[in-house]
């Protein structure tokens, strides 16, 4: 058995994997326990007890993180050119149409969010089978295909974030970076699961919310008391 590094005790001093933590503390401890020379990113995971197979149990919705995602958030508008100022001056990386489907289908795909209008909609359906798989297809369900661009890129820029449940019933989401405050970390994670619980399908029976836990990119899982779920305790 290999010996314990000096991180991994300090991690054992201050952690325990059977226990559940309240929210706020878990938000907290998930900070003492990440040793990364990177601003690690904080990450939810919420299992739910919804068949995704049933398309009226499919839990999917979007969120503005009140402190944003302390990721840079790379975005592509395609729209025809009467709006591509107002793009620009909302923040949008990459602005055009015909020359960025071009540069899709050749397998470029190095952007976060792609935000339409409904007039191009005909157009980016052509590279649909691209971007599904790499969850970059818009969707009006997510306000990622709109009329009111600048809008869209301004939310999306300052934290807004969509999510959907994967097959296994589980919610995965970043809301942060170790470097923001616990106090940060506890109000966006308070403001995805209010989010998640608001979708909770009429047809279900049984628990909606199973289990949620919280940890960094290298950090080991901190679990949720879910009775904590809702409390700035």
């Amino acid at each position: 058995m290999s010996k314990l590094t000096k991180n991994q005790k300090m991690v054992m001093a201050k952690y325990d994997s059977a226990a559940q933590y309240k929210l706020s503390d878990a938000c907290d401890l998930v900070k003492e326990i990440t040793f990364t020379k990177f601003d690690a990113s904080v990450e939810l995971h919420v299992n739910l007890g919804v068949d995704p197979r049933k398309a009226n149990q499919m839990v999917r919705g979007v969120v503005t993180l009140p402190n944003g995602t302390g990721k840079q958030t790379r975005v592509l508008v395609l729209c025809t050119p009467d709006k591509e100022n107002e793009a620009k001056e909302a923040g949008a990386d990459y602005v055009g149409l015909d020359e960025y489907i071009d540069k899709i289908k050749g397998g470029w795909t190095d952007v976060d969010v792609i935000i339409c209008t409904p007039s191009v909609m005909a157009k980016v359906g052509v590279i649909g089978r691209i971007l599904g798989p790499r969850g970059l297809m818009p969707n009006p369900k997510t306000g990622t295909v709109t009329m009111e661009i600048g809008k869209a890129v301004k939310e999306v820029k300052s934290g807004k974030i969509d999510f959907k449940v994967d097959k296994t019933g589980i919610v995965h989401a970043a809301i942060g970076k170790v470097s923001f405050t616990g106090k940060q970390i506890l109000e966006n994670a308070q403001e995805m699961l209010s989010a998640i619980l608001k979708l909770k399908p009429a047809t279900l029976k049984g628990t909606y919310l199973i289990a949620a836990s919280i940890c960094s990119t290298m950090s080991p899982a901190v679990h949720i008391d879910i009775k904590t779920i809702g409390s700035a305790e």
